[in-house]
Formats: structure tokens, C-alpha cells, sequence
């Protein structure tokens, strides 16, 4: 072709594939089957959890020949077989939809799980926080700093039977269009009798949704399952507190977040 003429329609194309298939995997790390690949057992997962649908009929629609060729890509993917995805508790992996704005999202697997529990009661002491976000993100570690200087943490694993330093868990609840209450709490044991400055919060049976973050960057979670896993789960939230459960020791602590849910 000289300088100014106009490559053949079916050239054209192949570069558009050439071009999309190299595109992607520079900007994401990964190849766009592999994308195709996680996002179709993705949306598998959230198929077989949330109707009857048949795992024949869930292979087929996906792009699988065979359930056998489906269940070894689901276990690949998820550790488990489709016919356990409806299984209490079982844990899941899901991909949410990529999106190419300033930033990409849905590049990063989510762990999750689905669990029924039954009725418990936390305690602990509360602080109001703001609604709004950056304004919350400031307020949170305050208060949770006031409550390791004015002994309530101590006071509370010392109730437990535990190490003064153990880090405790965090609820959120009572809702407004302007603040929430944020407890620092733990579970509290039957027949455990506690100071009047703690407070209890009695927690129904409710079915959650669970999700671990090894690194305890909670933040980020949070803003990640509501812009990226609630849109596709086929999940909606109900009302009830919110957790944020911290397991450890200072310095090496792991986190989950515990947000109430029903199917749609």
C-alpha cells in the first residue's frame, strides 16, 4: 500500500482483532479469553446460586459443550463443583465487569461467600459518624482511637478473657440520610453481665454476604462490592447492621465485611 490508500476491508479487520487482543492484555495483565472466561463462570456462579436453573442449562448458556468440560472450568475457577455453588456458606469467586474509565475496575478477583445465621448480640460503645464518605473515613479511626485511650478496649477483652491489645470487631447501624452508629463491639457470651457504659446490639437471624480481605483494607472493599459486586450479584441489601470483622493481632490483622442480603 502506498502512503495515502485505504487498507482492504478484510485487512482492516484483522488489525482491529490484532489491535484488541494486544490492547487489552497491557492494560489489564490478563488475555481477553481468560476475562471472557472468569466473567462467564462468574455470572454461572451468581445464575446457579439465585434461581433453579439446571447446571445443563447453566453449561449451555455459558459457552460450555458438556457439563463435564463446565464443571472442570468451575472448579478450576471457584474450588468447587457447580452442583455445590448452592451450598450454605460455600465460598465463591466473582469477576466483576471491567470497565475503562481513568481507572479499570473488575480486574481483581472478589472473594465472597453466602451465609445464614442465626440470632446473636454484640456490645460494646458507639460513636455517631458522618454519612458522608471521606468525612466517615475520618471520623471512624478517631473514634476507634478514643476508645483504645479511654480503656473501653481493654475493659472489653478483659471481660472476653483475652489480651488487652486483641483487636475487636466494628458495627454499623441505625442508618440516617445524615449519620450512622459505629460500635466497636464483640459477640457477647450468655450470661456475661456488663458495665451499663456498654451497649448491646441484638442482631436477628439474616442471610450474609461475606468478604474477606487478607490485607484489611476495608476502605477499598467497601467501595469495590457496592460499585462492582452488588450490580451483577442478583443479591440486594436488607436492613440490618453492617460488620466489619477483624480477626488477629495488631500488625497482623485480617478483615471481612458482613452486609445483610436477599435475593432479587
Amino acid at each position: 500500500m502506498k502512503g495515502g490508500d485505504t487498507p482492504p476491508q478484510g485487512l482492516r479487520r484483522r488489525l482491529t482483532i490484532w489491535c484488541r487482543k494486544c490492547t487489552f492484555p497491557f492494560i489489564t495483565g490478563i488475555l481477553l479469553s481468560e476475562y471472557i472466561r472468569r466473567r462467564r463462570l462468574t455470572l454461572a456462579a451468581f445464575e446457579l446460586q439465585t434461581t433453579d436453573a439446571r447446571v445443563i442449562d447453566v453449561a449451555m448458556k455459558y459457552g460450555y459443550q458438556s457439563p463435564e468440560a463446565f464443571a472442570r472450568a468451575f472448579k478450576n475457577l471457584h474450588g468447587i463443583m457447580p452442583i455445590s455453588a448452592r451450598d450454605k456458606g460455600v465460598s465463591l469467586k466473582a469477576y466483576p465487569r471491567m470497565s475503562f474509565h481513568i481507572s479499570i475496575r473488575g480486574d481483581v478477583e472478589m472473594n465472597y461467600r453466602i451465609e445464614q445465621r442465626g440470632a446473636f448480640e454484640m456490645f460494646g460503645v458507639y460513636g455517631l459518624v458522618s454519612q458522608d464518605l471521606q468525612t466517615a473515613f475520618t471520623d471512624v479511626p478517631q473514634f476507634r482511637k478514643q476508645c483504645d485511650e479511654d480503656g473501653s478496649v481493654d475493659l472489653m477483652n478483659e471481660l472476653l478473657g483475652r489480651f488487652g491489645n486483641t483487636v475487636l470487631h466494628a458495627a454499623l447501624y441505625d442508618h440516617t440520610g445524615e449519620s450512622f452508629k459505629y460500635m466497636v463491639c464483640y459477640h457477647l457470651p450468655k450470661g456475661l453481665e456488663i458495665p451499663k457504659r456498654f451497649t448491646k446490639l441484638s442482631v436477628p437471624a439474616l442471610t450474609w454476604a461475606i468478604f474477606p480481605e487478607p490485607q484489611c483494607d476495608l476502605q477499598k472493599l467497601w467501595e469495590r462490592v457496592y460499585t462492582e459486586w452488588f450490580p451483577k450479584s442478583g443479591y440486594e441489601q436488607v436492613e440490618g447492621p453492617q460488620f466489619e470483622m477483624y480477626y488477629g493481632m495488631p500488625g497482623h490483622t485480617q478483615g471481612e465485611i458482613w452486609i445483610p442480603v436477599k435475593k432479587k
